[in-house]
């Protein structure tokens, strides 16, 4: 597995939304683009994320950032989620883990000591021209977004 860097172009992928469509990276050429990659929806710190991103999502936005969130978990829990959450974001379904292995997100991982295979809590930004600006591995996901904001310069407000 390796980590991307800044500086680096940032792997091509095409994954469905919850709603089956679609999603390209290529979709956000000249857009800049935050991709977080959590390991299950519906958990306590995925929620914990998903609702920090939904929360500052307008800010984001405004400063030009459009948001993606990856997991590994299959369409209908998807859409379970974002009812739930009211997720105004594309969460797209990785069940075969090849992009979050691209990106870095998926292999060993130490949970509570153990040394264990999943996804690692990771975040990625991309610029409108697919080259990695920041990205941040096995980050927390209880105060997360807020580090992030800071960051990339972003006001929360």
């Amino acid at each position: 597995m390796s980590r991307l860097d800044t500086g680096d172009q940032a792997p091509a992928f095409t994954l469905p939304d919850a709603a089956s469509q679609p999603v390209q990276l290529a979709d956000y050429a000249g857009r800049s683009v935050i991709v977080f990659f959590y390991p299950a929806a519906m958990t306590p710190g995925c929620t914990t994320q998903a609702q920090d991103f939904r929360d500052a999502l307008a800010a984001l936005q405004s400063a030009g950032y459009a948001v993606l969130g990856i997991s590994p978990d299959p369409l209908a829990k998807l859409t379970r989620f974002i009812e739930q959450e009211q997720l105004s974001y594309p969460l797209l379904s990785d069940p075969d883990k090849q992009v979050l292995a691209a990106y870095g997100a998926y292999g060993e991982k130490t949970m509570y000591g153990k040394k264990t295979v999943g996804v690692i809590r990771s975040t990625v930004v991309i610029g409108g021209d697919g080259v990695v600006r920041l990205a941040k591995y096995n980050v927390r996901a209880k105060g997360h977004v807020a580090s992030l904001a800071k960051a990339l310069g972003v006001d929360l407000g």
